[in-house]
């Protein structure tokens, strides 16, 4: 989950001569008890994608009754974080007060601003049986104007995300604008995040962006001659008319958008300035970030 060490190292592979393909990413896995995380970004040669500065594609894992996903409160910093679920739940409490379950389709976006503190657990009614749990978790890069602003908290129920289907293919706009359709989740830089569902033999022509990226997050790919596989990333040119092609039936993610500029990152604090993470690292290891109400007792503590 998102207190993981960022700055895992993922393989990667170059594609030259490949038109609109600059390179395709291995992500790493780590196993956390009987649930795994692929991360895709940070990667050594690709930080970021536009504002994206973190993906990490979680499970999809089985819990017996009585497990789940118990992580302790943590904080963040200049980042807006994103969580969407293909299969499963996550009770998210932070530390403005706010509690909120996030089922498939709906999507959270916790922008953290100045600071904030979260934990993302699961209720009891879900862990006194077996369960899965799959879906995605993004950090955006806030921009230079807006790392220091409020935190705040927005809950998108899988209703309000706009739908439609392309040749038969069926998608959805997540955030930002494409395909005719513009989603209501609140954004801070151009920024875009499309899921797309394709069947084998199926063609999508992706739209543009200043920077973008393809994650496949179920099945295998085709982009010009080359071939993606799943649990791969494709981080793309901005040339129009980028046509992916499945190889078998096929679940993706589309990110990118305008770059926001260079942004460091230590444990779960994003800035532009090395200032910045040192004085909230000195913060949260002398307790002056905010308690997370209804989960006051427990917090992951700073790395050393």
């Amino acid at each position: 989950m998102s207190n993981l060490n960022a700055h895992a190292e993922q393989d990667c592979q170059f594609a030259p001569g490949c038109g609109a393909l600059k390179l395709v990413i291995q992500p790493h896995s780590k196993d956390l008890g009987g649930f795994s995380v692929r991360r895709s970004l940070p990667n050594r040669e690709c930080r970021m994608v536009g504002p994206w500065i973190f993906f990490d594609h979680m499970g999809p894992a089985t819990f017996k009754a009585g497990d789940g996903i118990n992580v302790r409160p943590h904080p963040h910093i200049g980042i807006a974080t994103v969580t969407y679920l293909f299969d499963g739940e996550i009770l998210h409490r932070d530390s403005l007060g706010n509690e909120q379950a996030i089922r498939p389709g709906d999507l959270n976006l916790m922008v953290c601003g100045s600071g904030i503190v979260h934990s993302e657990r699961q209720r009891d009614e879900i862990k006194a049986k077996p369960h899965s749990l799959h879906g995605l978790q993004l950090w955006l890069a806030l921009p230079e104007a807006d790392e220091e602003t409020d935190p705040d908290f927005h809950h998108y129920p899988k209703a309000q995300l706009p739908a439609t289907q392309i040749n038969g293919v069926p998608l959805r706009v997540i955030m930002g604008s494409a395909y005719g359709l513009s989603s209501p989740v609140r954004t801070f830089a151009e920024t875009l995040y499309v899921e797309a569902a394709l069947s084998a033999g199926q063609t999508l022509v992706l739209p543009n962006s200043p920077e973008r990226a393809v994650y496949v997050a179920a099945g295998n790919i085709r982009i010009g001659d080359t071939d993606v596989s799943e649990h791969s990333m494709a981080v793309l040119t901005a040339a129009d008319d980028v046509e992916v092609v499945a190889s078998t039936d096929a679940r993706i993610a589309l990110v990118g958008g305008e770059t926001v500029g260079k942004r460091f990152i230590d444990w779960n604090f994003v800035s532009s300035r090395k200032a910045r993470i040192e004085q909230a690292r000195r913060d949260w290891a002398e307790g002056r970030f905010a308690l997370v109400p209804g989960d006051e007792d427990e917090f992951i503590p700073l790395p050393q």
